[in-house]
């Protein structure tokens, strides 16, 4: 069912990884973890994972950025496939809130990001009529949304030479929540020229479809360009999807707005019987505002709130989520498990606290809190077949890949119980010297589950190694390991435990002559992929930073990564952080990462052990397959401002400001190319490029004076100077 596109094959162990998962899933194991190093091509294994199992897969990603790095390979990986991106829609959300202290009520705001709507219309509607679906969504897929079901019933299919009047055609379109406007022709409108209409399904692109009917006969169904208008060709039939996620049918509305109006009337009895005269007032204004909008729109903002009324759900009932829009046999990826699973776990409590807030002091009917995210234990009953990926896996996977309570630990030999295997490690257990191969440790006849490893690059490149020195002189020991790699050409990362050391550290190294740079939290987003570049491109040399230098980090110039402080356990020093932060020295070939400490803690052991055991198996992999390890090689990103898109105006904006004559050039023209330029990169998910566009629209309109003046509602943003940039 799916069909995998790639120039090449499984490489290192990958190709083991990849039948030992297999074996597993086929066994029918709920739980199984990929434990891949950094570099090791786990999404690659995880596509033919895809194609093996031929089934409608959900890949889950902890942040927005690397879910769409994911969407766009997998893009690639199966171009004939449905492959949607699940994400929350939101540029910009404000929950609405209520602080009873200071009695301030902050109502809901948001910016919806439409591009990204008709992904998530995509999504529900690939889901409802095919099966070679690849859905790569964010925690916001255990959110409430429409029931599947009634949004199965509301399509509409259409075919040449139905009967159907136009006004029968239009009432259909009202129904599934379409709007005419004949001027403005956006997604989720149509507009009606004589007995001919045309619709922009929401979940389409830049495709409208055109519906000719002839008396009360559908004559022709073409597909048609948006803004042109141009035909693109006819087709004999077209199913029309809801243009919103929220719908439900008419019946099912009315049932809805009853059943509100009586739990209304009985929360505002409650109120009166306390005594709480404003609460009962301000929930009745409220409900029977909703109400009428839902009567005469069949729509109301936050209609999510009343989701338990228009579905029919029992209180309590956990909601609707893209999890029912799947078929019961599917299969779940959870990509960088280690902060997947736990921030899924803590999504409901946080959402429970808020809203029974406005519960308590009457903005919210008791049923806004079933219009909840699914609790943990709903989310695993919901998931039947899952695999953990990561480089780092958390306790959970540790634990749960072993239903038989069995733990395969690989730096200790043989297999144990999970809680002795938990014992052994706080012990600080030394890595065996005789190392168990992974081929001995498979799937048992019961089909027990088990941690496949993969720990073999394809380029050869070996885990770096780990040097520690002492806390005294721990910078000018830096000093002198930083100078040794410059002058080998190479780059350092160096991390620190708070911003204010960041920024210190840089200013000393600037000092000794070092070119450095240092990125935390308080830089713009859009800078700090500007600074990784310069970095990559050697306009410096070493960067300082925090917490920023672990997960999704590309930097194949990297030879050495010092970690200061690496024995004040916590956060920033766990196991977790030590581990990824030291692969970001693992796509070199003289990686290497220096710990300066007094003392072993235990994240540091486990470092260590991991490290050794990982380096012998691929040490003996390189010399039994005569492969020489060689540094990742990889094009350095072009600066957004000389970017293919910008190359006609270069001339006229200098280092993305504007010139001070603006005689050699038509602004407008100008605005007009860098706003295509800017739908166009969020289009394919290049967020970043979007957003230094859109940065460099504001600057150019300033610079004009056609910039919108400020008003005390709107948010100021930091300035950039993007002379430095």
């Amino acid at each position: 069912m799916f069909d995998l596109q790639s120039d090449y094959t499984p490489q290192g162990d990958q190709q083991q990884a990849i039948d030992k998962l297999m074996k597993s899933l086929n066994a029918g194991n709920r739980h199984q973890a990929l434990w891949g190093v950094t570099g090791s091509g786990k999404t690659f294994t995880m596509a033919n994972l895809i194609q093996g199992m031929g089934k409608p897969t959900l890949i889950m990603s902890h942040n927005k950025t690397l879910a769409a790095q994911l969407y766009s390979e997998f893009k690639n990986f199966f171009p004939n496939n449905a492959v949607e991106y699940f994400v929350s829609y939101f540029d910009y959300f404000q929950p609405e809130a209520y602080i009873p202290r200071t009695d301030t009520f902050i109502e809901k705001d948001s910016a919806i990001n439409e591009e990204i709507e008709r992904m998530r219309l995509s999504t529900m509607g690939s889901l409802i009529s095919r099966k070679d679906v690849i859905v790569i969504a964010s925690v916001s897929c255990i959110y409430g949304l429409g029931s599947p079901e009634d949004y199965a019933n509301m399509m509409l299919p259409l075919k040449v030479g139905d009967e159907m009047s136009r006004d029968q055609f239009l009432e259909e379109l009202v129904n599934l929540l379409f709007e005419r406007n004949d001027i403005e022709f956006g997604r989720g409108k149509f507009r009606v020229r004589g007995d001919v209409v045309e619709i922009r399904p929401a979940n389409l692109e830049e495709t409208a479809i055109r519906v000719e009917f002839f008396g009360d006969e559908i004559d022709r169904i073409s597909e048609i360009d948006s803004f042109t208008g141009k035909k693109r060709g006819e087709m004999d039939k077209y199913l029309f999807l809801p243009a919103k996620q929220f719908v439900t049918d008419p019946q099912k509305m009315k049932k809805a707005i009853v059943t509100i109006r009586q739990e209304m009337k009985k929360r505002v009895a409650e109120f009166e019987s306390q005594g709480k005269l404003i609460e009962a007032q301000r929930i009745r204004m409220r409900t029977e505002y909703d109400i009428e909008m839902m009567q005469e729109m069949g729509f109301c903002q936050g209609i999510e709130n009343y989701s338990r009324h228009v579905t029919g759900r029992a209180p309590g009932a956990r909601p609707y989520t893209l999890l029912d829009f799947f078929p019961d046999d599917y299969l779940l990826l959870a990509d960088e498990s280690h902060a997947t699973i736990p921030q899924v776990g803590g999504m409901y409590e946080g959402d429970k606290s808020r809203k029974s807030t406005l519960v308590e002091h009457g903005f919210r009917l008791p049923s806004a809190l079933d219009n909840r995210p699914l609790r943990f234990e709903e989310y695993m009953q919901m998931t039947q077949q899952r695999v953990y990926v990561s480089a780092t896996p958390g306790p959970f996977e540790l634990t749960n890949c072993r239903p038989d309570n069995k733990k395969y630990i690989p730096w200790v030999k043989g297999e144990m119980s999970a809680n002795m295997a938990i014992r052994l490690l706080k012990e600080k257990v030394k890595p065996s010297e005789s190392i168990q191969p992974l081929d001995e440790f498979d799937v048992d006849s019961r089909g027990s589950t088990l941690i496949v490893e993969q720990i073999i690059r394809p380029t050869g490149l070996l885990d770096p190694i780990l040097t520690m020195k002492p806390l005294k002189g721990q910078i000018d020991a830096t000093i002198e390991l930083c100078k040794d790699r410059v002058e080998k050409n190479e780059r350092v990362l160096v991390t620190t435990l708070t911003k204010k050391t960041a920024e210190q550290l840089s200013e000393y190294l600037l000092g000794v002559g070092l070119k450095v740079r240092y990125i935390h939290s308080d830089i713009d987003a859009i800078e700090r992929v500007e600074i990784l570049r310069q970095l990559r491109a050697a306009e410096f040399d070493i960067l300082v930073g925090i917490n920023l230098l672990r997960e999704g980090l590309d930097l194949p110039e990297v030879s050495l990564v010092c970690i200061l402080d690496a024995d004040n356990e916590g956060f920033l020093r766990n196991e977790t952080s030590l581990v990824q932060t030291a692969g970001r020295a693992a796509r070199h070939e003289k990686g290497e990462c220096v710990l300066f400490c007094d003392k072993i803690t235990d994240s540091i052991r486990e470092l260590l052990d991991i490290t050794e055991y990982r380096r012998a198996r691929q040490i003996e992999y390189n010399e039994k397959h005569g492969i020489t390890p060689k540094s990742v090689i990889r094009a350095i990103q072009k600066s957004l401002s000389s970017d293919e898109g910008m190359k006609n105006t270069a001339q006229q904006v200098n280092q993305s400001m504007v010139a001070e004559s603006e005689e050699a050039f038509n602004t407008m023209e100008v605005l007009a190319e860098l706003e295509l330029d800017m739908r166009e990169a969020a289009g394919k998910l290049e967020f970043e490029r979007a957003g230094h566009l859109r940065d460099q629209i504001s600057a150019l309109k300033e610079k004009a004076g056609l910039a919108e003046k400020a008003t005390p509602a709107k948010v100021k943003k930091k300035k950039v100077d993007y002379r430095n940039l």
